[in-house]
């Protein structure tokens, strides 16, 4: 039986979905077309695109398509990496819309519907953009903050 070609990653190299790459995976080595990888291993490949910034991919063959299989694969990584770009369904508008929108205009409706309607699990907000929002809310109607989220900002 003849080896199987490897194909390391190159950094500097555009893939695209016919092109073939080497990973390391439990079972050793293998070699698959970025095409069937995005199908295979989404969260892993995204990784590596994004957080490791060691892939460089098209955006319109794979990148869109990536995002699309990360969804489905992974709700919990996908709106932590979405974060306030989730389109979200938000009382007031017909549509969905993208939650920063109400997040930057409507503090005080945002906070109301992320934390007291119980949707936390809805839109991902980091540590950083929840006491960004605390802290609006605390300015705009102290009253309203939770008594967690006052102890979050202030202490206890």
């Amino acid at each position: 039986m003849a080896a199987e070609q490897v194909f390391p990653l190159d950094s500097e190299k555009v893939y695209m979905s016919m092109d073939e790459l080497t990973l390391d995976t439990d079972e050793g080595p293998r070699t698959m077309k970025m095409g069937y990888w995005i199908s295979v291993d989404p969260v892993r490949i995204h990784k590596l695109i994004v957080k490791e910034k060691v892939l460089k991919v098209d955006e319109m063959e794979l990148l869109r398509p990536l995002e699309s299989k990360i969804r489905r694969a992974d709700p919990d990584y996908y709106k932590r990496y979405v974060g306030l770009k989730l389109v979200i369904d938000y009382p007031g508008y017909g549509t969905g819309i993208v939650a920063s929108i109400p997040f930057e205009n409507d503090p005080l409706g945002f906070y109301k519907w992320w934390r007291k309607g119980k949707h936390e699990d809805k839109v991902y907000l980091s540590v950083g953009r929840q006491i960004q929002l605390f802290q609006k809310v605390a300015m705009m109607d102290p009253k309203l903050l939770l008594r967690k989220d006052h102890e979050m900002l202030y202490g206890k």
